[in-house]
């Protein structure tokens, strides 16, 4: 068996790979399907329902990428036998995908089901690395994970035979176990995750929630307008949730975080603190769907709680943006407190009713042009990176 051992965290020209950007796209799927079942929940009113089997889906879908992701960092040989071990991952996140509808409606069988065939597959990729190693510490680390892995993954596998009640409290507990495994493996040596190519992979994952984001609300104006014709109405909606969703792009974007990832502490605050991230995005398309529902009848629910469905997770993107990103860059109390005042203005704009898409559009674009003033007057502060 070839050897597979770390990488460099300073090798030159790290990017993604082909390979990487397959398994990305393939969990495009998930994401669809979670969005897909949400709005369905709020159209119907069942907000706590679809929030709460939203939280938990789109938990399943984004661990399962950190879960490969941060190891590729690491470990990435691209030889014949990682790469099939990577298709059989990629098979498990079909699987998983298939399993959403299921899992919103507390049937989580055919979701663990793909975990497992994910959790098989990276287990081996950790034991290869283990078998590879010739520092101790290094080789205890990559046991470590291999052991967590596989204990919360028979914890997911009880939750399937636990009464509905249990689940409640039981599924809260296995998520904890499962964030806390990095923790606790890496204590006595880290993984030699790349700064560089980890903020290009959240980078280029952001920007398929945030395409999947575009074509779910174009995919609904669309069958707006094929049954109700109704182009009047929608235009300005569209018109205000694209201008969200370019804002959006252009804040996450406006500076390079890489150089800011100098310890594990500030990469396991950044890299969890994109759970909100990628759900407030992929929830904007959801909720674009919900408001063109309700401007043509189909949703029963009032108008502001359509655009809440909007207005809410554009701000809990712009916040948590700020929290990990921007307020690492920003000089002087203008700067800083840009992005917080653009998502209370955006929530803000939930009280207008129908005139809310468009008025938070046009926040989110004045936010971006004030930004963009803001920093010619008073350039950013570049992020000086830690010594070695």
């Amino acid at each position: 068996m070839p050897r597979m051992t770390a990488r460099s965290r300073h090798e030159g020209h790290r990017a993604s790979t082909p390979l990487e950007l397959f398994f990305d796209l393939c969990f495009v799927v998930a994401v669809a399907q979670g969005g897909a079942r949400l709005v369905h929940s709020l159209a119907e009113g069942h907000v706590g329902a679809g929030l709460a089997g939203y939280a938990v889906v789109f938990f399943a879908i984004w661990w399962a990428w950190m879960n490969f992701t941060w190891f590729a960092s690491a470990y990435d040989t691209d030889d014949a036998l990682y790469r099939v071990v990577t298709l059989v991952q990629i098979t498990g996140v079909l699987i998983l995908a298939a399993g959403v509808p299921r899992a919103f409606d507390g049937d989580f069988a055919l979701s663990v089901i793909g975990y497992i065939v994910m959790r098989l597959a990276l287990t081996s990729q950790w034991l290869r690395a283990a078998m590879s190693c010739d520092d101790r510490a290094e080789r205890t680390m990559c046991l470590r994970y291999a052991a967590g892995l596989v204990v919360c993954q028979v914890g997911w596998v009880v939750l399937l035979f636990v009464p509905d009640a249990a689940r409640s409290w039981l599924f809260p507990l296995l998520a904890i176990a499962e964030l806390s495994v990095p923790v606790i493996a890496e204590r006595a040596h880290s993984t030699t995750w790349h700064a560089h190519h980890i903020a290009e992979r959240y980078g280029l994952f952001t920007l398929i929630v945030l395409g999947e984001t575009v074509s779910a609300a174009t995919i609904a104006v669309q069958e707006a307008l094929d049954e109700h014709d109704e182009l009047g109405d929608l235009l300005p909606l569209a018109a205000g949730g694209l201008l969200i969703v370019f804002a959006a792009w252009w804040i996450y974007f406006a500076a390079p975080i890489h150089d800011h990832l100098t310890s594990n502490r500030q990469a396991f605050v950044w890299g969890y603190g994109h759970y909100v991230v990628l759900a407030a995005a992929a929830a904007i398309g959801a909720g674009m769907e919900v408001a063109i529902e309700q401007t043509v009848g189909k949703a029963h629910i009032s108008a502001n709680a359509a655009a809440s469905a909007v207005t809410v997770p554009a701000a809990l993107f712009l916040m948590t943006v700020w929290l990990l990103h921007s307020r690492h860059f920003k000089r002087g109390a203008a700067q800083q407190v840009l992005l917080p005042v653009a998502a209370l203005a955006i929530l803000a704009c939930t009280f207008a009713g129908h005139l809310a898409v468009p008025l938070a559009g046009a926040v989110a674009a004045a936010t971006v042009a004030i930004g963009w003033t803001l920093n010619r007057l008073r350039p950013e502060t570049p992020v000086t990176p830690a010594a070695p």
